[in-house]
C-alpha cells in the first residue's frame, strides 16, 4: 500500500510489506493514504531519514493508537493545485489499478499545457508517464480518470492518449478545476463558483480552435475526436509532427452475449471511444460503496441474465460525490444510470489498444452527470432500470430471458435492438434461413401499450436474420423517445420471438375481380395471385362488399397491397410531427398494418383530410377551399382519395407489392 508514495525508495518497500498484513477493509488508512498521495521520492530528499518517522505513525496506525494527523474525513474535498500553477518539467504522481484491486501509483513529467484544446477555457495538460508498468502498456482502455497528483495536490484526471497504434506513455490531464465544476444540486447554475481558478490567458497559444474544429469534423465522421498536438511539444515528448490527442477509451464489458452480437454492434459504441470486451460480473462485497481515488467505477447499461457496462477511474470523492473519467461517457449531461463498483481483473497490454479487464460489481449508486470533462455520481440509492422479458421459441423448445436496462432517449433503442438480436442468435436452436415472429407489447406509464406483431423473413445479403427483428424493434423505440411530445416512461418490455423454418416470403403477381360492375351493397370477389419464394403461384380469393353509400356512376379503385404500401402516408404524417401528442403517437403504432397480411382497400375519388392520427374522409370541398385559403394546419394533410372499406386476410407468410383493380358503380 505504501508504495503509492513511490515505487523508487527501497525503504518505502519494505514498509509496504508491512502493510500487506493489514487487510484492505480497514477503510480509514487506505483512504489517508490514497487521499494524501504525494510527490515523487526525487522529491523527498534523501528518502532515509523519512522512513523512520513514517514507519513508526504507520506502526502507531496499525496498533490502532493514533490516527493519520494529515487524514482529511471521507468524502472532504481534496486539495488541489490551479492550472495557472503548473509548469513544464514539474513531476507528479497518478494512482490506477491494473490488477485486483490494488491501487498502484507511476510517475508522471508534465509537457506543456495546451490552452483551449478542447473548446473555450477548457485546456489539456500535457504529460509522460513514468514507471515500468505504465511504460509497458502505455495509456490503457479504462484509465481514463485516475487522479494525477503534482506537489501533493490533485491536479487533474488523465483523460486523453495519443492516437491508435501509438503505444507511448504520453498523455492529456483535464485539470481538477474544469472537473469540480461540473453542476450539481449545491450548484446548480453556477459551474465557476469553484476556489480553484486558472489565469491562463486565452490567446496564449491559438491552437484552440484547431483542435476543436478538427474534434467536430470527427463527430460528424463518426470517428472519436482527435486533439493536433502542436510539433514543438510533439518533439519534446518523442511523438511525430502529425501527433494527435484523442480520449482514452473506456472498456465496454458484456457478459452473456454471443460474439456475433460484439461483432454486429461494436460499430455503434466505437464513436463513443468504447473499447467492446468480453468479460462478467462481481458478486456484491460489503466493501463496494467504501471507494477512493484511483479505484475503479462501472456505470451500469444492461444488467440480469446479459450485462453491459463502462468503466472509468474516480478521480476524486467529494462528500456522496463521484468524480470519474475525466472526460465524457456519452454526452448524454444529466443522467440517470446505476453506478457500480468495478473490479479489475487485469490489464491487456497491446500496441493497438491496451485494456483493463473490468467487471461491474454491486450497484453504489447512480450516475447523474455525464458531461464535457468528466462525469459525476451520487452514492446512494439506485435509478428504476426498464424490465425486459424476452421468450424465444424454435422447434428445440421455449427459452427465456430476463434483463433490465437504463432508461435514455439515445441509447436505451440501441440497448433494445442489442437483447433482442442477442436473444436470437445465442439461442442454441437458432440458424440462418429461418422466418422470425415477432409479438409482444411495450408498458409506457399513463399510457395505453404498444402492441408489437410482424414477420421478418431472411434475404440474401450477408447480414445475420436476427439483425432484422432487432432493427425493427429499435425502430420503434426510437419512434416512442423522439417524440416531440413528452418523455415516455417506460414500464416493461414483453417479446416473444418464433422461429418458423424456411423463408415464408410471398409476393402479389396480379389481381382482378369477378365483375367490372357492380351496385352498392353488391358482394364481390377479389382474386390475388401470390408467389411463394420458390413456390409455386397460388391464387386467394378474398370477399368484399360495395358500400351502401357509394355513389352510382362513379369508379372505385381497389388496392391490393401489403402493409407498407398503407402505413406510409400515416407515418409520414407522424414523422413530420403533426400528431397532438404521445398518445396519438401510440393510436398510430397500434394501428399499423402488419406484413404478414393481404389488404385490400376500397378507394373513392374524394379527398381525405388526415388530422393528427385521424382520417376524415370524404371532406367538402367547401372545407378544403377554406383550409387551402387559410393552409392547411402543420397537423393534417390532404390525400386525393378516400377509404371506402377496407379489408384483410392473414397469412402465414410476409406478403410484398401492390396492384390495382378497378370497378364501376352502376
Amino acid at each position: 500500500m505504501l508504495s503509492f508514495v513511490s515505487g523508487k525508495c527501497g525503504a518505502y518497500d519494505k514498509l509496504a510489506l508491512l502493510l500487506k498484513e493489514k487487510p484492505r477493509g480497514s477503510q480509514t488508512l487506505r483512504s489517508s493514504l490514497v487521499n494524501n498521495m504525494h510527490v515523487p521520492c526525487s522529491k523527498l530528499s534523501p528518502c532515509g531519514r523519512l522512513f523512520p518517522r513514517i514507519f513508526f505513525v504507520v506502526l502507531a496506525l496499525l496498533l490502532g493508537s493514533i490516527a493519520v494527523p494529515v487524514a482529511r474525513g471521507a468524502g472532504e474535498r481534496p486539495p488541489t493545485i490551479p492550472l495557472d500553477q503548473i509548469k513544464p518539467g514539474m513531476t507528479g504522481v497518478a494512482y490506477t489499478i491494473f490488477a485486483g484491486d490494488k491501487i498502484e501509483p507511476f510517475d508522471i513529467e508534465v509537457i506543456g499545457v495546451l490552452p483551449n484544446l478542447l473548446g473555450p477555457k477548457q485546456s489539456i495538460i500535457l504529460v509522460q508517464l513514468h514507471g515500468e508498468k505504465a511504460e509497458h502498456t502505455g495509456v490503457v482502455a479504462g484509465m481514463s480518470g485516475s487522479p494525477v497528483y503534482i506537489d501533493g495536490k490533485l491536479a487533474g484526471a488523465l483523460s486523453l492518449k495519443f492516437g491508435v497504434f501509438v503505444k507511448e506513455p504520453l498523455g492529456g490531464v483535464t485539470p481538477i478545476e474544469n472537473i469540480l465544476s461540473i453542476p450539481s444540486d449545491e450548484n446548480p447554475a453556477n459551474p465557476k463558483a469553484l476556489s480553484v481558478r486558472s489565469t491562463v490567458a486565452d490567446n496564449s497559444w491559438t491552437t484552440g480552435s484547431t483542435g476543436l474544429a478538427s474534434s467536430l469534423a470527427s463527430s460528424i465522421s463518426g470517428q472519436k475526436p482527435r486533439y493536433p498536438v502542436p510539433a514543438n511539444y510533439a518533439q519534446l515528448a518523442g511523438a511525430s509532427g502529425d501527433a494527435y490527442l484523442e480520449p482514452i477509451a473506456s472498456p465496454l464489458v458484456f457478459s452473456g452475449f454471443a460474439p456475433a452480437t460484439l461483432r454486429q454492434f461494436a460499430g455503434d459504441w466505437a464513436p463513443y471511444g468504447m473499447v467492446a470486451t468480453a468479460g462478467g460480473t462481481a458478486a456484491p462485497e460489503a466493501d463496494d460503496s467504501k471507494i477512493v481515488a484511483g479505484d475503479m467505477v462501472s456505470m451500469v447499461l444492461v444488467q440480469g441474465d446479459i450485462s453491459m457496462s463502462a468503466a472509468c477511474t474516480v478521480t476524486a470523492i467529494v462528500e456522496d460525490r463521484v468524480y470519474a473519467c475525466g472526460h465524457p461517457l456519452f454526452g448524454l449531461g444529466a443522467s440517470d444510470m446505476p453506478l457500480a463498483r468495478g473490479r479489475t481483473l487485469t490489464t491487456l497490454s497491446s500496441d493497438f489498444n491496451s485494456t483493463k479487464i473490468v467487471n461491474a460489481g454491486g450497484v453504489i449508486g447512480t450516475l447523474t452527470e455525464d458531461r464535457a470533462t468528466a462525469v459525476m455520481g451520487r452514492v446512494g440509492p439506485a435509478p428504476q432500470m426498464i424490465p425486459v422479458d424476452l421468450t424465444v421459441v424454435t422447434p428445440a423448445g421455449e427459452q427465456e430471458f430476463h434483463s433490465e436496462m437504463i432508461s435514455n432517449p439515445k441509447l436505451t433503442p440501441l440497448l433494445m435492438g442489442i437483447i433482442a438480436f442477442n436473444g436470437l442468435t445465442q439461442n442454441s436452436a437458432y440458424g440462418e434461413g429461418s422466418t422470425m415472429k415477432l409479438s409482444g407489447n411495450i408498458e409506457i406509464d399513463g399510457h395505453s401499450p404498444v402492441s408489437l406483431s410482424d414477420m421478418y423473413a431472411p434475404t440474401d445479403q450477408f447480414v445475420p436474420d436476427g439483425t432484422f427483428v432487432a432493427s425493427s424493434v429499435q425502430t420503434i423505440f426510437t419512434r416512442i423517445f423522439s417524440n416531440p411530445y413528452e418523455m415516455p416512461k417506460i414500464d416493461k418490455v414483453n417479446l416473444r420471438v418464433e422461429s418458423l423454418p424456411d423463408r415464408r416470403v410471398a409476393s402479389i403477381l396480379n389481381a382482378w375481380s369477378d365483375v367490372s360492375e357492380a351496385q352498392p351493397g353488391d358482394p364481390v370477389v377479389i382474386k390475388v395471385l401470390l408467389r411463394p419464394y420458390r413456390g409455386t403461384p397460388v391464387i386467394r380469393d378474398i370477399p368484399v362488399t360495395i358500400p351502401m353509400q357509394t355513389t352510382r356512376g362513379s369508379i372505385l379503385r381497389v388496392q391490393v397491397s401489403d402493409a407498407d404500401s398503407l402505413n406510409r402516408i400515416p407515418n409520414l404524417v407522424a414523422a413530420q410531427g403533426r400528431l397532438g401528442g404521445l398518445d396519438q403517437l401510440i393510436s398510430l403504432l397500434n394501428r399499423e398494418r402488419r406484413n404478414n397480411q393481404i389488404y385490400v382497400t376500397l378507394l373513392k375519388p374524394t379527398p381525405t383530410l388526415l388530422v393528427e392520427d385521424k382520417e376524415l374522409p370524404d371532406a367538402p370541398l367547401s372545407q378544403i377551399n377554406v383550409l387551402d385559403q387559410k393552409r392547411l394546419p402543420g397537423n393534417s394533410a390532404l390525400l386525393r382519395e378516400s377509404t371506402a372499406g377496407e379489408w384483410s386476410v392473414p397469412m402465414d407468410e410476409i406478403i410484398a407489392g401492390s396492384t390495382s383493380v378497378f370497378i364501376t358503380i352502376k
